[in-house]
């Protein structure tokens, strides 16, 4: 796994809901950008090759390519890094609350996905940081702080002012609504 500089401010998170509207997704995002292939459902090998076809992209457009999960798995399909557990290589911990980053800041994590900011269709009905609570966590840590959860392109200064590095979506990227190309902070 190869780490890049900078790390990307915008990222795709890819489930199995976005479905067919991945690879339209995919064609918007910016130069640099940032894609942590999750697809966790779907049995090893179409994940694979899933994994290779969005690298193969990324690579073309000088992507951050994450795998989630298992940190031997993500070296083993020459991932830029992984998102999840602690492991070796570029290290993108998502986290909910202060005792989250303490613990993702001992395991070496390069980098935070601090969520929910707001509300999600992925999680209709759990408790959202808010602004305020999202902002306090940010300011606990000397780490890179990517905002999650409800996220979209209008919010990118918000984030920023609230002390994120960038900002991560999964349905912002493939909502009928976003025809245009996503933007960094």
């Amino acid at each position: 796994m190869r780490r890049r500089h900078p790390l990307p401010k915008l990222w795709l998170l890819t489930d199995e809901r976005q479905g067919a509207a991945l690879w339209p997704a995919l064609t918007r995002l910016p130069r640099a950008s940032g894609v942590v292939v999750r697809h966790y459902g779907l049995p090893v090998e179409v994940r694979r090759r899933l994994f290779a076809r969005i690298a193969a992209l990324g690579r073309a457009r000088n992507w951050t390519v994450l795998l989630a999960g298992d940190p031997t798995l993500a070296r083993a399909w020459h991932a830029d890094g992984h998102y999840g557990p602690a492991g070796r290589g570029l290290f993108m911990a998502p986290v909910h609350d202060r005792a989250e980053i303490r613990a993702a800041e001992r395991a070496g994590a390069d980098l935070l996905v601090l969520s929910p900011l707001f509300p999600t269709r992925s999680h209709p009905g759990a408790k959202t940081l808010g602004t305020l609570g999202f902002a306090a966590l940010a300011r606990t840590t000397r780490l890179p702080v990517i905002a999650l959860g409800g996220v979209t392109e209008r919010h990118a200064p918000l984030v920023k002012r609230l002390g994120a590095h960038g900002w991560a979506g999964i349905d912002a990227f493939t909502a009928p609504d976003q025809k245009r190309n996503a933007v960094p902070i």
